[in-house]
């Protein structure tokens, strides 16, 4: 991502203030990143669950290439019967983006409905920036590094 960008997001992210009775409190972007990062991360590795394993053992030498090829195949098409299993990878790394969201809003000291009413554009541009963000982490890792690292490997 471009710096322009990023500053771009950062002050739309710090227009949206609590000005709630009186009192302003910015958090920056960074701190949003600092504290979500785990989440993201966690995500980002569920959601690639379906071709991290074969590179990783095929890495470490516990299958062979032909092998890796075929349990990749297996989990990210859905064959032989694993139709739900990038599915499912999918949904928790989604549930994971949702529960941090939720940790980081409550630390946040966004508990009640009304609460949430009143920081209602914070709540919007934070989740949208940690969903965004989250996805590019998942197509930089599933289809960047891990494709890249498959490769090194021989996976075809």
């Amino acid at each position: 991502m471009s710096l322009e960008y990023i500053q771009g997001l950062k002050s739309i992210f710090e227009k949206s203030v609590d000005m709630s009775e009186g009192i302003r409190t910015e958090h920056s972007l960074m701190d949003t990143l600092k504290s979500m990062w785990k989440y993201m991360a966690g995500s980002t590795l569920v959601a690639s669950m379906c071709c991290l394993p074969s590179v990783v053992m095929v890495m470490f030498g516990l299958a062979t290439v032909s092998t890796g090829a075929a349990l990749s195949d297996t989990l990210y098409w859905g064959e032989e019967g694993f139709e739900w299993f990038r599915g499912t990878m999918l949904l928790i790394a989604f549930l994971c983006i949702v529960l941090g969201l939720v940790m980081y809003f409550r630390n946040q000291d966004i508990c009640t409905l009304d609460q949430a009413k009143q920081n209602r554009r914070k709540i919007i541009n934070t989740t949208l920036f940690v969903l965004s963000v989250s996805y590019a982490l998942y197509l930089l890792f599933n289809y960047v590094i891990l494709t890249e690292l498959g490769i090194a490997v021989g996976l075809p």
